[in-house]
This record gives C-alpha cells, structure tokens and sequence, in this order.
C-alpha cells in the first residue's frame, strides 16, 4: 500500500462511520426490531431455538474481522445468525424467567439513550438526564412513602442495588470501614431463606463472608416475623452485631411477599437497618389493587427496585431508593475533584457518588419515556393483568387433575408440578416442552420437590395461551417413560 493509499484509509472510515449515522442505516435495525416484534405478536413460531451451545457456536467460528463491509450485509447476517435463534420474550408462550417482553416505546428510546451516549456520574456530563434521574426516583421514593431526604440512584438491576444498601449498611454500623477495612469481630447478615442469592453474593463482597448470612425461616414462602424477632433475640444474647435484615417484596421462587409490617416492627425493636429486596415486587406500588402488599415499606432504609421487571423495561433498569440519600453517599466516601464538584455540607448534583458504577448509562430516559407514554397507572394496569393471568393459571390448574398446585399466587409468578411424577420426571418434562418450541417455562426446588415454575411478563399473553401451556405439558408428559 502507497503512503497516499495509507493516508486515504481514514478518509474511507469516516466516510463510513457518516454513511451509518443516516435515517436510511439506522432505519435497517429498526426494521429488524420491528419485525421481531411482528412476528411473535400471533404466537406462531419456536419461542426459543431447538439447538445447542456447540452448534451455535460453530455457526461463529471465524477469524477476527478485518475490513469494512456494507452495513446491510452485518445488519442482514445480524437477522439469519442471531435474531433466528434468540430467545422470543415478546412471543406470548414464553413464560419463563424475571425477563420482561419490554415496551417498544421505552425499546426505541434504547436507540436515543446509545446516541447521545452521556454517562452519569456527574452533572455536565449528563445535566438533562441527570436532572430526571432525580426526578423519576423522586416519584419513586414518594410512592414509597418516603419523604423529602429520600434519594437514590439508577442501578444495573438488584445485585447492585442491594449490594450497595447493604454497603451503606456497613457505612452506618462502622463508619470507617471504608477506609481502613473491616475491624472486630464481623457482624452478620440476616435474611429469609427463600431470600434471593444476590443477599449471600453481597456478603461475600462486602469481606463479611457467606458464613455469616443466618436464614430466618419461612412461613408459607414467607419470612416469619416471629423466627426474625427470636433469631435476633437469640444474636443479641450472643452479642453478635447485626448489619442489616433482608426482606423480600416479590420472592423470586414464588412471587410472594413478606410483611413488611410486622418485620419492619421487629427490626425497629431491635434497632436494625431494614433493607427491602422489592427487585420484582415494589413495581405492586402502581398498582391500587396490590399496593397493600407493600404496607410498611415506608418504614425501610433502604429499597431495590427493577423496573425492568414488572415496569416491563428493557434490559438495564434497576434503581436502588433510600429513605435518606445520605445514607448511600455515606457508603462510598471518597473525593475526586477532576470528577465530583460539591461542598461540604452540599446535597451534590453528581450521582456518581452514591453509585458503584462511574460510567453509566442514562437508563433513566427510557423510564421516563414509558411512564410519558402510558402513564403510572397506565403500566400499574399491566401489573395488574400480568397478575389476573396468573390466578386463572391457577384455576386452570385446579381443573386437571394431572398437575398439582403448590401455592396460591401473589403476583405473575406460579410453581406446581405433574402430579404423575417425581423430581427427575418433572425436571425432563420441562426440558422436553422447552426443546418443541411450543413454550418456554422455568423450574425450581421448593420444600426439596422438583417444580414447574411460570413467570407472566408478558401483556400479549391470555387465558387461550394458558390453555396451550396445559395441554402442551400434558402432551409432552405422555411421551415420557
């Protein structure tokens, strides 16, 4: 290659890069997430791909890109070697994990959000979006019931944001733990068992270790207030100091709820920090008919929040709230003048110092553009039809006699089982189903039984794709010996 030819290379690149920031260029993904969205919408079609890791992997094993190539020709292979076998959360059949079928409207902002590309730890870098990251967690904390010291921050979902309570926790029991470690004997860690793994994860990271986590147990899927009264009756006895108690808003394995009441009474008795995992169930606030399931919330410290779950967001959007945003800036005391500009005694417009995360997205845009778009009670309605489906699967299931229910739901999360078989029939009978195409569910282990796990994410969803679930299951039951 020529000196002239090699100066001509990055001419040829900008060319390109302009070329691909044009409606025309952008407008073949838009076509592509459009016509995902068409065809899931009549639930024909696989709901996932009937191949395995190997042969997926072989479908991409190629050298390293070199040199350009016509946008249409990535954005064509992008369509029959990705989009051909990616998981169809939009396709009303498939009921499986905490993933919701997101919103198109906040799926489009996505585009917006990747464009401007302004990251949030402070405020001239993102002064727009940082100002309604403030405003949508101040609607958030006041469902909450919080008031006006309340503040928080978008979150890549509800590890982090109960990793970084829990850090704020550990900033309130020994202040100077950030600076000099961890002193004395460890505090421990209290929570229910059917508590998400993310509290366990945090202990580990945090230095004070998995051992020290004490499960409380459960009462119908519940924690028991009166096992968390005793068990902390029994810790203070013993002198062990206690970081914080867990409670969950929306169990993962089952949907339920503790009462955050009565643990909120006995954490206060104790004089406890009281963190609330609501990652799936504190969107219950914009919904009249199941906010009573948060009675008490506002009596928390701390609280998780995913809005890309039951708010139906895309993938990320979690948000921690904290009935004093002190409390979270308290847990990350560092100072960065090239970064953050505040003074002492200043509530600081900068959210990156109550974020684990420096370069971050402004997630918050799409929220915002859902919640313009539908309406607080707009995406409170879906929570509720989400939930109202899941009680007819549950009266569905009453009238066969080949499934037996295990609990009576209190969101969109359902588990039961095949009556006609043990563990290993249950587990090869949802693997069976999953591989057809014909739907997609979860599993489970609940009291040390295999069950079959249903998450409703999706409003395209109805009572006739329920019916389909039932007697797919039943069908595929029949083929296995």
């Amino acid at each position: 290659m020529s000196t002239r030819e090699k100066e001509a290379a990055p001419e040829s690149l900008l060319a390109a890069l302009e070329s691909d920031a044009t409606l025309e260029a952008g407008g073949q993904f838009l076509e592509l997430a459009a016509a995902h969205f068409s065809g899931t919408r009549d639930g024909t079609g696989p709901v996932s791909t009937p191949l395995d890791a190997r042969a997926l992997a072989t479908r991409f094993d190629e050298p390293l890109p070199m040199g350009t190539r016509p946008l249409r020709d990535v954005v064509g292979r992008l369509a029959t070697d990705v989009m051909s076998d990616v998981n169809r959360l939009s396709h009303p059949m498939y009921l499986g994990h905490q993933v919701s079928a997101p919103l198109a409207a906040a799926v489009w902002s996505e585009v917006v959000i990747a464009a401007v590309n302004n990251s949030m730890p402070v405020w001239e870098m993102s002064p727009v979006a940082t100002v309604l990251e403030e405003r949508v967690i101040g609607w958030m904390a006041q469902l909450a019931g919080f008031g006006a010291a309340a503040g928080g921050t978008f979150t890549s979902g509800g590890t982090e944001a109960s990793f970084t309570a829990l850090l704020a926790a550990r900033a309130a029991w020994q202040p100077d733990a950030w600076a000099s470690g961890l002193r004395g004997p460890l505090p421990v860690l209290v929570h229910g068992e059917h508590a998400h793994y993310a509290v366990a994860r945090a202990a580990g990271e945090l230095g004070i270790g998995t051992s020290n986590c004490v499960a409380v147990p459960a009462r119908d899927w519940r924690l028991s207030p009166a096992a968390l009264a005793a068990t902390l009756e029994r810790l203070h006895a013993e002198g062990r100091a206690v970081l914080a108690v867990v409670a969950t808003a929306g169990h993962t394995a089952t949907g339920a709820f503790d009462d955050l009441e009565a643990v909120a009474e006995v954490c206060e008795r104790f004089g406890v920090w009281l963190h609330v995992d609501g990652a799936h169930g504190a969107s219950a606030l914009l919904s009249p008919r199941h906010r009573h399931r948060l009675k008490g919330l506002s009596r928390a410290r701390t609280v998780a929040w995913d809005p890309h779950k039951m708010m139906l967001m895309p993938l990320s959007a979690g948000m921690l709230i904290a009935r004093d945003v002190n409390d979270i800036t308290a847990a990350f005391a560092q100072r960065a003048p090239y970064l953050f500009h505040q003074r002492d005694g200043e509530r600081s417009v900068d959210l990156g110092t109550r974020s684990f995360q420096c370069s971050r997205r402004a997630d918050v845009i799409k929220v915002w553009v859902a919640l313009q778009r539908l309406g607080a009670d707009g995406i409170g309605a879906l929570y509720e039809h989400l939930c109202a489906l899941t009680t007819s699967l549950h009266a569905m299931l009453g009238e066969r006699s080949a499934f037996e229910r295990i609990h009576v739901p209190e969101s969109n999360i359902l588990c039961f089982r095949h009556a006609g078989g043990d563990d290993a029939f249950n587990q090869e009978l949802r693997e069976r189903y999953n591989r057809s195409g014909k739907g997609w569910i979860t599993s489970t282990v609940l009291d040390g039984r295999r069950v079959l796990r249903v998450t409703i994410m999706n409003p395209r969803t109805g009572e006739e794709h329920l019916e389909r679930l039932l007697d797919g299951l039943e069908n595929v039951a029949g083929t296995i010996a």
